[in-house]
């Protein structure tokens, strides 16, 4: 009996070692200590540095005609109230010259209301600065007449009325200290 058990462990033994195990025929043995594998930081390429596309962007010129000037909307807002409607004047010119550069100019508001024929105005600017009091009467006007008549000193505010012969242009200059009126022509 003692020979069978040799002879049985000794056949489970050959068995087990043989080249039909699959665990040990698949199994691959490591190629890289672990240690070494764990360590080592991954090789991954510096990423390329950003492109920079030159741009060429101009300076807005400051003596160009510029109805959107924060100079505006804050003039506008420093006016009285419309005499006529009592509302708030829009801040949305109608139509204007203003510059930064130009000894007067000017732009043309409106009174903000639904009114169908609401009162306009103009208001003035010496070197882009808001003129607020010495300046005479501007209300009524709707338009600035041609660049002929404008001039860097010389505003030309026109008055179109709805009926044919009201049409008018009077002109505005600044003399060095204020704005006084030169002449009306209709």
């Amino acid at each position: 009996m003692k020979w069978a058990v040799l002879i049985a462990a000794a056949a489970i033994t050959a068995a087990g070692c043989g080249s039909s195990d699959s665990t040990v025929s698949k199994t691959p043995e490591p190629t890289v200590p672990s240690a070494i594998a764990q360590t080592a930081p991954p090789s991954v390429p510096p990423a390329p540095p950003p492109v920079v596309v030159p741009t060429t962007t101009t300076a807005a010129d400051p003596c160009a005609v510029d109805l959107a000037a924060p100079e505006i909307v804050k003039a506008v807002s420093e006016l009285p109230r419309d005499p006529r409607s009592k509302q708030a004047w829009n801040p949305e010119p109608l139509a204007g010259n203003y510059n930064e550069c130009a000894q007067l100019s000017a732009v043309i508001v409106k009174a903000n209301t639904n009114s169908e024929n609401p009162n306009t105005r103009a208001v003035l600017f010496h070197l882009g600065k808001f003129i607020p009091t010495g300046v005479p009467d501007t209300y009524g006007f709707n338009g600035i007449d041609d660049t002929a008549v404008t001039t860097g000193d010389t505003i030309a505010l026109r008055y179109s009325g709805a009926t044919e012969g009201l049409d008018s242009v009077v002109k505005f200059r600044w003399n060095g200290n204020g704005v006084e009126l030169v002449g009306n022509t209709g």
